[in-house]
């Protein structure tokens, strides 16, 4: 088990390796440079030199790359440049709001979506399962900003409870932020439950189909026994992978609740940095993002490990 854990280790920082070089290989290719890419038309000869030299453009790459990626390494992401404020203090603040915003519908949305595919998986072809079933496509075929846009209309102009827009700066407290996080919590926990039920519905369907669960059927053992101590757990661990790529893209894909609700995440963030042509901003987000995807997907699999005894001993003998 701690050779598999050092693997994993091992591999994510291999994959976070390769994203920040292809990031930074990706910037050194696009037309121009970094310099001239901001300046725009603004862009005169003194002014193109002197941020030429301030951003180490008259450097080799490669001594770039490794200046950055080491300052990286220690938290040091750089200067905006649209900004002038440091990077990481810009990213941990949005990062901040992001992840009250994410991790709130995750812990609506996850219990939810578990209930609701158990009790769709155990009743499979009938009522319940097939009204479950019908309102998890209908919101997995509802582009984010519909949903979002319906809630608005419903909750903040036809009645008025929850606010349209978030009209609070980023810096502000989290008790200030959560009047304003109702509804973009709302429209992305639905997106969550309407894919995670499905998964567990299936889950729940191919266990109670399994041989052991028959078994222990045939052997008198009570129904609800069966589904407490041997289905619902087996079906369960298959989700854990998907739950953390969800939470994962509840993190670093909201750009589009951010957008329509005006809030103040990284998402946003990440907008507004491409419009101001703001490359070293634009490279800090991406490695964050990058960073959370691998650190979720590596505590999946740490899960499910601990969770599944199986496993364990298949990893050990491996």
């Amino acid at each position: 088990m701690l050779r598999f854990i050092a693997r994993r280790l091992l591999l994510s920082v291999v994959t976070l390796f390769i994203v920040s070089l292809v990031v930074f290989v990706g910037v050194e290719l696009l037309p121009g440079d970094l310099a001239s890419a901001f300046l725009g038309r603004e862009a005169t000869p003194t002014r193109l030199e002197s941020l030429r030299v301030e951003l180490g453009l008259d450097r080799p790459a490669l001594e770039r790359y490794l200046n950055w990626l080491g300052d990286a390494i220690q938290g040091d992401l750089g200067m905006s440049l649209a900004r002038k404020e440091p990077i990481a203090e810009l990213i941990g603040l949005r990062l901040r709001n992001t992840l009250l915003l994410g991790l709130t519908a995750g812990l609506l949305g996850l219990p939810l979506a578990l209930v609701l595919g158990i009790i769709a998986g155990l009743t499979r072809d009938r009522k319940p399962d097939l009204w479950i079933s019908t309102v998890a496509l209908v919101l997995m075929t509802l582009p984010e900003f519909v949903t979002a846009t319906f809630l608005i209309l419903l909750f903040a102009i036809t009645w008025s409870i929850f606010p349209a827009v978030t009209i609070v700066p980023a810096d502000a407290p989290i008790k200030e932020m959560l009047p304003n996080i109702v509804l973009p919590v709302v429209a992305l926990a639905f997106v969550m439950v309407a894919h995670n039920l499905r998964m567990v519905r299936t889950n729940v369907i191919d266990v109670m189909a399994s041989e052991y669960v028959q078994m222990a059927t045939l052997k008198g053992v009570p129904r609800a026994r069966v589904v407490l101590r041997h289905a619902l757990p087996n079906a369960l661990l298959p989700t854990i992978n998907l739950v953390a790529l969800y939470i994962a893209w509840l993190v670093s894909g909201v750009v589009i609740i951010e957008q329509v609700f005006n809030y103040p995440g990284i998402g946003t963030m990440m907008i507004q940095a491409v419009h101001d042509r703001d490359i070293p901003l634009v490279q800090g987000v991406v490695l964050v993002i990058a960073g959370a995807y691998v650190v979720l997907n590596l505590g999946a699999d740490m899960l499910t490990m601990v969770l599944n005894p199986r496993l364990r001993s298949m990893r050990v003998r491996g």
